[in-house]
C-alpha cells in the first residue's frame, strides 16, 4: 500500500510534466506566443520595473538556492540530523540534473523579441529559475517546518509559493521563457521533491520512525528534537 500511495503520488505531477514535455517539442502555441508578446510589451514600457525583475529573478536564481539549502543541510548534519541533510542535498542535484537533462533533450529555442530586454543561454525547457526555486524553497521548508509553530509553517509554505510563482513570472516578463516552460520547471520540482520524500519517507518507517505527515511536520519530524538535544 505505501509504494502504491507514494507512486500515486508521483504520478500525480508526472503525468501533466509529460503533457508540457510535449507541448515544448512542438511549435509555439498560442497561449505562449500571445503572453510572451503582451509581457515584452509592458516590459518595454517600464523599464523600472524591468530592472527590478532582472534583480529579483539574479537574487533568487539558481545558485543562491544551491548554496541556501547546501548551508541549511550542514546545520542539520551538525546538529546531528544527517538523514534530513542528506535528503535535502540529493533532491537538489537530482533535480538540476534532470532540469540540464531534459533541456539537452527537447533542445527548445527561447522566445525570439523585438529589442529584448534581458538574454540567457542554453534550450529553453524546462526553466532552470523555476526548478531550482521550487527546489529550494520547497526543501528548505520541509526541513524547517518541525522547527516552526502553527503559524509559522502556515507562512513558510505562503513565501514559498510567493517565491516560486514571482520569478517564475520574472522569467516570461523578461522574455527569456515561454510560460509553459515555467510550469514544466514548477512541475517538475513538485515531482522531484515528491519522489524523494516518498522514499525517504520509507527509509523512517524501516527504521521505526512514525510515519509523518510531510505538509505539516516537514520531511523529519524528529529532527526538531534531535537539534534541540543537540543545543
Amino acid at each position: 500500500m505505501r509504494p502504491a500511495i507514494a507512486a500515486s503520488a508521483v504520478a500525480l505531477f508526472v503525468v501533466p510534466f509529460c503533457l508540457l514535455l510535449v507541448v515544448a517539442t512542438r511549435p509555439v502555441n498560442v497561449v505562449d506566443a500571445r503572453v510572451a508578446a503582451q509581457l515584452h510589451a509592458f516590459a518595454l514600457a517600464h523599464p523600472g520595473v524591468t530592472r527590478l525583475l532582472i534583480v529579483w529573478t539574479d537574487v533568487f536564481g539558481p545558485w543562491p538556492w544551491r548554496v541556501a539549502v547546501v548551508a541549511v543541510a550542514a546545520w542539520l548534519a551538525y546538529r546531528g540530523a544527517t538523514g534530513a541533510a542528506v535528503w535535502a542535498v540529493t533532491t537538489m542535484v537530482v533535480g538540476g540534473l534532470l532540469g540540464w537533462a531534459l533541456k539537452m533533450v527537447t533542445a527548445r529555442g527561447r522566445p525570439l523579441l523585438p529589442d529584448p530586454v534581458a538574454l540567457a543561454p542554453g534550450p529553453s525547457f524546462p526553466s532552470g529559475h523555476t526548478v531550482n526555486v521550487t527546489l529550494g524553497a520547497g526543501v528548505i521548508v520541509l526541513l524547517l517546518l518541525p522547527m516552526l509553530p502553527r503559524w509559522g509553517r502556515r507562512v513558510a509554505w505562503a513565501v514559498a509559493c510567493f517565491l516560486v510563482l514571482s520569478v517564475g513570472g520574472t522569467r516570461i516578463a523578461l522574455g527569456v521563457h515561454w510560460v509553459s516552460d515555467v510550469a514544466g520547471g514548477i512541475v517538475l520540482g513538485v515531482a522531484v521533491i515528491a519522489a524523494t520524500t516518498a522514499t525517504y519517507e520509507g527509509r523512517r518507517r524501516e527504521a521505526g520512525r512514525r510515519p509523518a505527515a510531510v505538509l505539516s511536520e516537514g520531511v523529519a519530524p524528529e529532527s526538531a528534537e534531535v537539534v534541540r538535544v543537540r543545543r
